[in-house]
């Protein structure tokens, strides 16, 4: 178990040589209030977008696996990091958490873009053989772009807790004829697979963008095909395999465990020829997680913009929001979505996959007048 511990101020010797270090954005402020502040020098920008961060948590992984925490203002971090010589560290990751982001797939980064989860299957959580034909599927995707997904991830495999694996000839068939007519529209596509196979014949039926559950673990071909083919990838984070991701999974702190994680997929990504601005990374929420999880996740996702690259949240309809609430079926959890999704808006996540896109396009517009 580990050892979360709070300082109550920064103070000289908290760190050392060995520690890991990482920043979690706080006083969020955004439109108006956001650009006076960062022009008044009370805040940092965050993610190069109209949002800017006035605190953040420092936290301290120890090699003995404890966690130090304290809150300071982006001005006092820069002199404590002096006094201690770690000046280095903590500019590299106020860079990154600020920086502008580079289009994904051709979207701006700047504001929230919504994924549309068109599921051509029989067996998922939520809409398991509702869009199985092609024909369903193809409709339910055009009804999802009028509404408002500026991207449609297009899938043919469950990744549910408990899931049955199909072959990848039965996921190719299910996706591809979908994916060819769509493309021919003009539709921006993702392709949801852990298979290099069914990810390049998506491509190869005009799909723009791979996004894999397994952030390119699950086949030992994917790395090196979406490096050869430049394809903008998003690289999820989930423990274990559909079918046993869910027994008892367990971590030192989640949001840093999970950070660490990504942060070697992005590494393993660029190594293999892939830019970052090519890289997009998801926190996995419900994939491998309990509940308490899935809530350290929602309240540190501001945590991963230090890995310089867009944040794409996935929470639609997902089985924690039942168990927080009255065990409501997936279809009826779509208000916890939209509670979830908000939250995800505020701390500056680029991307929401969703299955109800005219809500959630509707909840963002009211949020962002608000918010000016």
């Amino acid at each position: 178990m580990t050892s979360f511990q709070r300082e109550a101020s920064l103070r000289r010797g908290l760190a050392d040589s060995t520690d890991r270090l990482y920043l979690r954005p706080l006083g969020l402020t955004e439109g108006e209030a956001a650009e006076a502040a960062i022009a008044a020098g009370h805040a940092v920008r965050l993610a190069g977008a109209a949002r800017g961060f006035s605190l953040a948590d420092l936290y301290l992984r120890k090699a003995d696996g404890r966690i130090l925490a304290v809150t300071a203002t982006p001005a006092g971090l820069r002199d404590w990091a002096a006094a201690e010589g770690l000046t280095e560290k903590i500019e590299s990751w106020l860079a990154r958490l600020s920086m502008p982001r580079p289009d994904f797939a051709g979207l701006a980064m700047d504001r929230p873009q919504i994924m549309g989860v068109v599921n051509v299957t029989p067996d998922s959580f939520s809409d398991g053989g509702d869009f199985l034909k092609p024909d369903n599927a193809t409709r339910q995707a055009r009804a999802l772009a009028e509404a408002g997904a500026s991207i449609l991830d297009i899938g043919g495999e469950s990744t549910r807790p408990g899931s049955v694996d199909v072959s990848a000839a039965e996921e190719q068939a299910r996706v591809v004829p979908v994916i060819r007519a769509l493309a021919g529209e003009g539709a921006r596509i993702s392709i949801d697979s852990r298979r290099a196979a069914v990810m390049a014949a998506a491509l190869d039926a005009g799909a723009g963008i791979v996004n894999d559950v397994t952030a390119l673990t699950g086949d030992p071909d994917s790395l090196d095909l979406v490096a050869a083919r430049q394809a903008p990838t998003i690289l999820m984070h989930m423990r274990g395999t559909p079918q046993t991701m869910q027994n008892d999974p367990d971590y030192r702190f989640a949001p840093l465990d999970i950070y660490d994680y990504l942060e070697a997929r992005v590494e393993a990504c660029l190594a293999a020829g892939l830019p970052l601005s090519h890289i997009a990374i998801d926190p996995g929420i419900g994939f491998g997680k309990k509940v308490q999880h899935n809530l350290q996740l929602l309240s540190h996702l501001a945590l991963f913009h230090g890995l310089g690259c867009p944040v794409l949240l996935g929470v639609s309809r997902k089985g924690f929001i039942g168990k927080l609430s009255r065990g409501e079926e997936p279809k009826r959890r779509v208000p916890g979505s939209l509670a979830a999704a908000l939250e995800g808006v505020r701390q500056g996540v680029q991307m929401i996959r969703v299955h109800d896109v005219d809500e959630t396009r509707q909840a963002f517009a009211v949020a962002q007048a608000m918010a000016g």
